[in-house]
């Protein structure tokens, strides 16, 4: 029988047939950009940019150096999105799905800018270091793949193990290699460590909440290693020098310990290595103590809860500058410049420790509802992404931020956190190869 004829084709001549987009080398570009936004998020703190000559903390300087890293390159990557997908809207709607809260926490962030914009304030980056940065740094990471969110995880913990390292070399050698700086200008008085996070109670804040994350099986790491991790920035925390952040990890740590030995043994299921680790640590534990006392280790500690520098009586004054402020005008917002020297004849020169009321005093009641409005939605949509267990470290983090300025002023604080719920609670397995967070609406 005879063979139908069938053309041949030159091997050049054959189309290819279209790749479907994005190529997997734009998938690794992104992967790995969102590995380096989560490094620069939670690695690089204002006494470190001072250090390559960026006067981040400061008031003098270029505008452009307020504004951190991590914010620019957040905004370079969603605006990739954008790009990538060839229809603007088609991103923005993918995040208005999936992460409202979050969009919202963006476009407060931006009316809180235009805002201080429009009354002559200071302060514009921190609208967008504390809460831009924070929504879209939810938004980018958004249904990431395992890879991604693994390499990710390895960074948190990279960070947070450096973190406490240095915390422990400058509490031993008295010396801050990146201390907080205002005009270049560091806090001679303050011989707490800095280590890689900048401000001590921020630093205190975020090591608090990791330790209790990792307590309560957050992240994927053996026995050993979490408990090694967690008695390593146990220590740390001592010489960061946050009185709240240690009675927090302490009280919360000891009545999830309680409740958790409670339930095992009701359940009859002790684990084997569990319960060896537990003997261990606590054999060791009034010999590492008592060593660490000999040494003087606890010596700040207990200097902190002594004299706390006027901490306590500064939470007191700054409730007494709302006797000078018209009710009026804290509706709106007061003049600045007024609430400015308020804060200096009561001599609160380091700042007002509560974010709430600085907010309320800076901002206004109406911008400072609608801030904490989107701050507990926003939380709120980052539990319902983490998986069970996630309401320990929610609970300390908002209890210890209530203790000193963090949100309400220039910070990252938020998004270090935000970061550091979303892949140490990862709530369901992520697909295995990378699949970009904004690159359509969900289909029903």
């Amino acid at each position: 029988m005879t063979q139908a004829y069938r053309p041949t084709t030159p091997a050049h001549a054959v189309r290819r047939q279209p790749q479907a987009f994005p190529l997997p080398s734009l998938a690794r570009f992104e992967s790995w950009a969102l590995v380096v936004l989560a490094l620069i998020t939670c690695g690089l703190s204002g006494g470190m940019l001072w250090a390559v000559g960026i006067n981040y903390d400061g008031i003098t300087g270029s505008a452009a150096q307020k504004v951190h890293p991590a914010t620019y390159l957040a905004v370079f990557l969603f605006g990739w999105t954008m790009l990538r997908a060839g229809n603007p809207v088609i991103p923005m709607a993918a995040a208005a799905e999936r992460r409202p809260a979050s969009v919202l926490l963006c476009l407060v962030g931006f009316g809180l800018l235009a805002f201080i914009a429009s009354r002559n304030g200071t302060g514009l980056a921190g609208s967008l270091d504390t809460y831009v940065l924070t929504g879209l740094v939810v938004i980018l990471m958004a249904d990431r793949d395992t890879i991604t969110m693994r390499h990710v995880e390895i960074v948190v913990h990279a960070v947070m193990v450096a973190n406490a390292a240095l915390g422990l070399v400058e509490f031993v050698s008295g010396q801050r290699f990146f201390p907080f700086r205002m005009d270049g200008q560091a806090f001679d008085t303050d011989t707490r460590s800095a280590a890689l996070q900048g401000h001590p109670l921020a630093n205190a804040t975020l090591t608090a909440c990791y330790i209790l994350a990792l307590f309560n099986g957050g992240g994927q790491l053996r026995p050993i290693t979490r408990a090694g991790f967690i008695t390593l920035q146990l220590v740390a925390l001592i010489t960061f020098g946050g009185r709240s952040a240690t009675v927090v990890t302490l009280c919360f740590g000891s009545v999830f310990a309680v409740v958790a030995l409670n339930r095992a043994l009701r359940t009859g299921r002790v684990p084997l290595l569990g319960a060896a680790i537990a003997v261990l640590m606590l054999t060791m534990v009034p010999i590492v103590v008592g060593g660490l006392a000999v040494g003087g280790f606890f010596d700040a500690l207990l200097e902190r809860f002594v004299s706390d520098g006027g901490s306590a009586n500064a939470r007191v004054e700054m409730l007494a500058i709302f006797d000078a402020i018209p009710f009026r005008d804290l509706l709106v917002g007061p003049d600045p410049s007024i609430v400015d020297t308020l804060r200096r004849m009561y001599g609160l020169e380091w700042g007002i420790e509560n974010p709430i009321v600085r907010s309320l005093l800076y901002n206004g009641v109406a911008m400072t509802v609608l801030l904490i409005v989107a701050i507990a939605l926003f939380l709120y949509e980052v539990a319902r992404q983490c998986r069970h267990g996630v309401f320990l470290p929610i609970l300390a983090f908002v209890v210890l931020i209530n203790t000193f300025e963090s949100i309400g002023g220039k910070t990252t604080l938020l998004a270090k956190f935000a970061l550091m719920l979303l892949v140490l609670y990862p709530r369901r397995p992520l697909s295995a190869s990378p699949s970009p967070a904004s690159s359509g609406p969900t289909r029903r």
